[in-house]
């Protein structure tokens, strides 16, 4: 059936059936036909049969409308499905769909072949050369028996549905577009400032749905509250039936004592406003940069006498009711009585009928994959039988002619050609059988020779390291002792040495970092702040908050050096022990720039493979290092090292001894004749020390330093006075 340009956005409600049909004129949507149905009983009562009341709603549907070949778009209650809402990390847009099915395992409580799910990127998204930074993606669900139960009355009453969405879903399309529109035509999004939110309530019959939006986000939630508490609680209170209740609370100011209707009615009051203070709270506590300005209600519910007054005065914000649309045309429709009285409860056939028209901001449909596999099939079977016919008359037409070739032909004719082809074809496999064997040993060869004259550099890289952590570990600079030689014990003693002693030197490779990094990342964070503050490195100034430290992730290696050091003076107050570690060895492995002058080296420097008289000066980050770690904080411990300056004493001819021991004043302390002590015993402080490596070849080294220049050249400001205060600003902040 041939589909027009006009989409019907209908919803299934507990008390009616809701429709509204638009069209798409000159970039106005416009609205053509709408239809209230409402049941007899509201569905969720005892008495009441669902799906035999909404069957005689969809055909009067029918009736009314004939026809019905426009696009259709349905709506489910929120809480039938499931909305998430996540951040992924800057990742290339083709392969956010890899990162949503992995996010959808972790997010949906059951197996994805048992739901029916979908996702889109949500407006605001920054992507940038293929890549999504700052961005966020809506993933939504339902359990593909509910999908189907909720398609059922459709598929009776003879109705293809299109798009099947999340009423929740619906009413932001709606807001997004009638609210919103030139915000999210004009602005860009910046998650610092974003701009004010608009709580949006719909309250339905059974339960309510509450969206917090800004047009670029959404945070939604259902609350298990609607317009039937209200007639319940009169039903209790009042010992009324059902159905009087429920007249009595459509009618309250017309009855004989109004106040006592509100009097009851009162604790649902304070129910509906106690969930949505605590749902606007816990919006709150996980964004704290949220305005709120506004709250917009929905639903038949609002009518309700002094509801809106009351929203308003117990939430502090300003109550809008949602009863005209300011982008939908239409007055033929929007001025009918009817219309007019129900219009709170179109607002979500709006938004089906916006995502219908394609001018919604969510797009993602969960009609199940196998229904939409179906209509495909069905929409091409014309084409396909068409096809097959005349592949059956070509084939037809090719056994006449070729029927009647062979007829003319005999077969003796041809059984010497057929001899020979057949020698020669023999004799060709043979060849092509010999080629085959060569080609493959050829490969073989081939594949030998490009194992032996491999990539110099991937052979290199480990040699580099080591190369590189020998060069950046800091050793003393210390007047009067050759560069390359230890100091004597009576040239600088040990407590005044800063080298740095190592003992072992461990590796081990993770396919994945992430979580070898959040075992260890509050003592990273712990670790991170002791140096800065050791090392004077201030907080930048300025409003902007500071950069969220996520942690390596992808494969990686991880370098695990042991050893000791000497410099534990403890006269050295802040400077010795753990602190030497972070001022020396730490600095070294984090910025080496940042190193004292009594160091001898710097930087890394290493040859180039593809010229080993040129030496290149890398940073250890350039090299793959990051992440450095003191793994744990230690004490120091007493040393005893055998002391090169003492002489052991020896006896002379006349049988005394011509160094004689010293008396017990020593302290027990062996010396020689010159005072020296057999042993000296420094202060010794063991440490562990870890970093991140990820293998990186001299030319991803050079690439790297390539494409920084190119950036940095990019963004050089074109004035003069502007490149200065650049200047000043990478110097206050290296």
């Amino acid at each position: 059936m041939a589909k027009s340009s006009s989409v019907w956005g209908i919803e299934i409600g507990q008390a009616a059936l809701k429709a509204l049909r638009c069209s798409l004129i000159d970039g106005e949507v416009v609205a053509d036909a709408f239809d209230y149905v409402e049941y007899p009983k509201i569905l969720s009562q005892p008495e009441a049969d669902a799906e035999e009341l909404i069957a005689e709603a969809l055909g009067q549907l029918l009736e009314r409308n004939e026809g019905m070949t426009d696009k259709i778009c349905i709506s489910v209650p929120g809480q039938s499905g499931l909305s998430k809402f996540f951040k992924p990390p800057p990742v290339e847009v083709k392969k956010i769909a890899d990162l949503v099915r992995y996010e959808a395992r972790q997010q949906i409580p059951f197996e994805l072949s048992d739901v029916v799910w979908d996702y889109q990127m949500m407006p605001g998204s920054m992507i940038e050369d293929g890549y999504a930074l700052e961005s966020e993606v809506g993933l939504f669900a339902m359990k593909r028996e509910q999908a189907f139960r909720q398609l059922a009355p459709f598929d009776k009453a003879s109705l293809e549905v299109d798009v099947v969405q999340l009423a929740p879903i619906a009413l932001y399309n709606m807001v997004a577009y009638d609210r919103f529109g030139e915000r999210l035509d004009e602005e860009v999004f910046n998650p610092d400032e974003p701009p004010q939110s608009s709580v949006v309530l719909s309250i339905g019959t059974d339960s309510s749905d509450l969206i917090v939006t800004n047009g670029f986000r959404i945070w939604q939630r259902s609350m298990p509250i609607g317009g039937n508490h209200f007639t319940r609680q009169l039903t209790k209170d009042l010992k009324l039936t059902f159905a009087k209740a429920e007249h009595l609370k459509r009618n309250a100011r017309e009855a004989t004592d109004p106040k006592l209707v509100f009097q009851t009615m009162r604790p649902v009051f304070n129910d509906l406003v106690t969930e949505v203070q605590r749902s606007i709270g816990f919006f709150r506590s996980i964004d704290r940069k949220a305005e709120i300005s506004e709250l917009l209600i929905t639903g038949n519910t609002v009518k309700m006498p002094g509801l809106a007054a009351y929203l308003g005065k117990n939430l502090g914000f300003d109550v809008h009711v949602l009863d005209r649309f300011n982008r939908l045309g239409g007055d033929d429709v929007l001025a009918i009585p009817t219309f007019r009285d129900n219009a709170t409860t179109f607002a979500v056939c709006y938004g089906l009928c916006l995502q219908g028209l394609g001018v919604s901001q969510v797009h993602a449909s969960l009609v199940p994959q196998e229904i939409i596999t179906e209509r495909m099939i069905r929409a091409k079977k014309p084409w396909t039988l068409c096809g097959l016919a005349a592949l059956l008359f070509g084939l037809t037409a090719n056994f006449y002619f070729t029927q009647d070739s062979w007829q003319k032909s005999h077969e003796k004719i041809w059984n010497k050609a057929n001899t020979e082809v057949s020698s020669m074809a023999s004799y060709a496999d043979q060849h092509r059988e010999q080629d085959s064997t060569l080609e493959k040993k050829l490969t073989y060869l081939n594949a030998v020779g490009e194992e032996i004259t491999g990539d110099a550099e991937e052979r290199l890289v480990w040699l580099e390291l080591i190369r590189g952590i020998n060069q950046i570990i800091p050793r003393g600079v210390y007047e009067g002792v050759e560069e390359g030689k230890m100091p004597t014990p009576k040239q600088v003693p040990y407590e005044d040495r800063i080298d740095f002693h190592i003992t072992s030197f461990e590796t081990k490779h993770y396919e994945d970092i992430a979580p070898w990094y959040e075992k260890r990342q509050k003592r990273f964070t712990e670790e991170n702040a002791d140096w800065k503050k050791l090392m004077g490195i201030k907080k930048p100034e300025g409003d902007a908050p500071a950069e969220v430290d996520t942690g390596p992730t992808g494969e990686a290696w991880v370098i695990e050096l042991q050893g000791y050091h000497y410099y534990n003076n403890p006269e050295r107050v802040g400077l010795d022990g753990n602190n030497h570690i972070r001022r020396y060895l730490t600095t070294a492995f984090r910025d080496p720039s940042l190193l004292p002058d009594d160091v001898q080296s710097k930087s890394i420097k290493l040859p180039n493979p593809n010229n080993p008289s040129e030496i290149v000066e890398y940073t250890p980050k350039e090299l793959g290092i990051t992440y450095p770690l003191l793994l744990d904080i230690a004490e120091t411990v007493k040393d005893s090292i055998p002391n090169p300056d003492y002489e052991e004493p020896t006896i002379g001819a006349t049988g005394s001894a011509a160094a004689p021991m010293p008396a017990g004043g020593t302290g027990g302390v062996i010396t020689d004749a010159n005072g020296e002590p057999k042993f000296l015993t420094p202060r010794r402080m063991d440490f562990i020390f870890q970093f991140v490596w990820n293998e990186t070849t001299y030319s991803q080294r050079e690439e790297a330093r390539r494409l920084k220049a190119e950036e940095e050249a990019q963004q050089a400001p074109e004035e003069g006075t502007e490149g200065e205060e650049l200047d000043n600003s990478v110097a206050a902040n290296p």
